[in-house]
């Protein structure tokens, strides 16, 4: 009951759902393809839309080559897993639900939409935005090898994959979900320090930006590891040294490993919530 590029129905309409489907059209890898959204301004921004998740499920029963055969993609908040369950917990069947839910486990989700659906788990990170992202697919309940090829090649389209048992989605949560903003925080530091050693604003934005593109790119181009790179850059009694070693003082590294645990831990938290 499957197909190379099933027909898909979205529910939820917004910026993830829009950047994980606008680089999946790019990359050619879409067949049919409708989003629920209530809001008619993002319901505007797609080919096909309709109103309720009720609609887009009558939808895809509609359009899929065989019935049962298509997908559907949760792209809603999380707290809005239940409200949506309630429209449409008898029309799933048994088909694949792609969850991007931030801590909602596969199983929750499997029962909230009648005991049957095989759920896959998928966590993005905003740089699909971009086409740079990096999304951890897991499966859930119910859920085989061959239920996820789909959202293999879909998330693809938008950056990196990796394959993971739920049980560390958390983890993965902490590290890329929550990521980039680690980046933005170190960004707003080093143009803190740029304003601070004398430079206007605008020229700071610009410096501290390009560095940690490049960098970026160096890190990822580059087959030395990020600590070999960081030695090669820091001369002894140099410039570089004496701004590691402060960092090294105020215990920077150690806070930003016990974030990350401690990001994790809160996943759990929500996720027992």
């Amino acid at each position: 009951m499957s197909e190379s590029v099933p027909a898909l129905a979205v529910i939820g309409g917004g910026a993830m759902a829009s950047a994980i489907l606008h680089g999946a059209t790019e990359a050619g890898v879409l067949g049919k393809v409708c989003v629920a959204d209530r809001n008619e301004s993002k319901r505007k921004t797609f080919p096909a839309a309709v109103a309720t998740s009720a609609e887009v499920v009558k939808w895809l029963e509609a359009n899929e080559s065989e019935p049962g055969s298509g997908q559907i993609m949760l792209a809603v908040k999380p707290q809005m897993l239940d409200e949506v369950a309630t429209e449409i917990d008898d029309l799933v069947g048994e088909r694949v639900v792609i969850s991007i839910l931030a801590g909602q486990r596969g199983s929750r989700i499997r029962d909230a939409f009648g005991g049957s659906c095989r759920v896959v788990r998928v966590m993005p990170n905003t740089p699909s935005q971009v086409r740079k992202g990096t999304s951890a697919i897991a499966l859930s309940a119910g859920a085989s090898d061959a239920d996820a090829a789909f959202s293999d090649r879909l998330f693809r389209a938008v950056g990196k994959v990796v394959h993971l048992d739920e049980s560390m989605m958390d983890a993965f949560t902490s590290v890329a979900g929550s990521g980039p903003a680690y980046i933005f925080y170190l960004a707003e530091a080093m143009q803190q320090g740029a304003l601070a050693v004398g430079l206007d604003a605008e020229t700071a934005r610009t410096i501290v930006e390009q560095t940690i593109y490049g960098a970026a790119e160096l890190l990822h181009s580059d087959e030395l590891s990020a600590s070999e790179l960081r030695k090669r850059v820091t001369s002894k009694k140099g410039t570089t040294q004496a701004a590691t070693d402060t960092f090294d003082k105020l215990g920077v590294m150690d806070a930003i490993a016990q974030g990350i645990v401690a990001s994790r831990d809160r996943g759990i938290e929500l996720g027992r919530d």
